[in-house]
């Protein structure tokens, strides 16, 4: 697999190249594709030759400790060096997800369990609003179509990084993993009996896509306005601010009504118009190339669920990398990293197991 690494140094050589070239600059899109790249090899390059130099120096003590014996506890050292250096270049050689460097769209929507699993789809919404503020990020709800008792029907929030972040730190390369159903074990605010209910709501993670990631021809949308409904202040049911757009090719459908103005209401819609539009492009490349890539569950159906928060254990467990723990009350005020990370470790030996295949 290390064998590689020897391709990519001309690689390596020629982005060097390219990005002391002023006119590489001038396209600030290509320099920073070109820069990103450029970061990639360069961690790979330094890695593997810190796992060669290891086991040069390891081969030449062995040698010496044929004289000397004092070497021979050199040997193991470096051996041992070389090991944990191995480990970190397969693991920078796994092929990464092409989104991993962007922010991120969350789509939270109720299912079976009516207001209950609104009230809990509200849950997620502060749960990822919370972990995003831990993490410096920042968040703005697009669009919400909230329930009578305060929780949401269906809500659309972006996430967005501030600042540099490292590879694999992005909004999307984290919460990706969230795609899914969510289930809920909890006595639901209108039990008056004090039963345990199980509902669920389901989670839609995409990138976030800029204009240029995705090219859509206004000939191609369908564009309907109608009155917004539910709170929102004196315009609602007043003006015909809410609108509709249909992306005709693909069928897509999107709607917002969560500004009072038309036109920004047209601005958010197009937002999640083109993050849709990128990741079904990346769902057809996927499947085209047998990506192995986790794919997520886009009915909420009880039955179909990757996560389980019960209530009256405090237990949170993920169905996909058996974590489990009993601190669901911090979990739900954003302390979601542990339960992100079993999520990205599992991912990572699935596809060091296929890249060693």
């Amino acid at each position: 697999m290390f064998e590689a690494v020897e391709g990519m140094l001309a690689e390596h050589a020629e982005l060097e190249t390219r990005l002391a070239l002023p006119e590489t600059h001038a396209d600030a899109r290509l320099a920073r594709t070109l820069n990103r790249r450029y970061a990639e090899l360069n961690a790979i390059i330094a890695t593997w030759r810190e796992w060669r130099q290891a086991g040069e120096d390891a081969e030449a003590a062995r040698e010496l400790a044929a004289d000397d014996p004092s070497f021979a506890d050199e040997v193991e050292g470096l051996l041992a060096q070389q090991e944990e250096a191995a480990e970190r270049l397969r693991r920078l050689l796994v092929p990464r997800d092409p989104a991993d460097d962007k922010d991120a769209l969350l789509e939270v929507k109720s299912g079976e369990g009516g207001e209950e699993s609104a009230l809990f789809a509200g849950d997620l919404l502060r749960m990822y609003g919370r972990f995003a503020e831990r993490r410096g990020w920042k968040t703005e709800i697009l669009d919400a179509n909230e329930s009578d008792l305060g929780g949401y029907k269906s809500v659309t929030v972006a996430v967005k990084a501030t600042g540099s972040v490292e590879a694999g730190q992005t909004p999307y390369a984290l919460l990706k993993f969230e795609g899914g159903v969510h289930r809920v074990q909890r006595v639901p605010v209108t039990e008056s009996q004090g039963r345990i209910h199980t509902s669920a709501a389901g989670v839609l993670v995409m990138p976030e896509a800029e204009q240029v990631d995705v090219e859509i021809n206004d000939s191609d949308l369908r564009i309907d306005v109608f009155r917004s409904s539910g709170p929102g202040g004196q315009s609602v049911n007043t003006t015909d601010s809410a609108v509709r757009i249909t992306h005709v090719p693909t069928g897509i459908v999107v709607s917002c009504q969560n500004e009072k103005s038309q036109l920004q209401n047209k601005e958010q819609a197009m937002r999640i118009l083109r993050a849709r539009l990128l990741q079904a492009a990346q769902d057809a490349a996927d499947a085209e190339a047998s990506d192995a890539r986790r794919s997520q569950v886009r009915t909420v159906d009880r039955s179909e669920r990757i996560r389980t928060y019960n209530f009256p254990e405090n237990r949170i467990s993920d169905h996909r990398t058996g974590y489990k723990s009993y601190n669901l009350d911090q979990v739900l005020d954003g302390d979601l990293q542990p339960v992100l990370d079993s999520c990205v470790e599992t991912d990572m030996a699935a596809r060091l197991a296929a890249l060693e295949e």
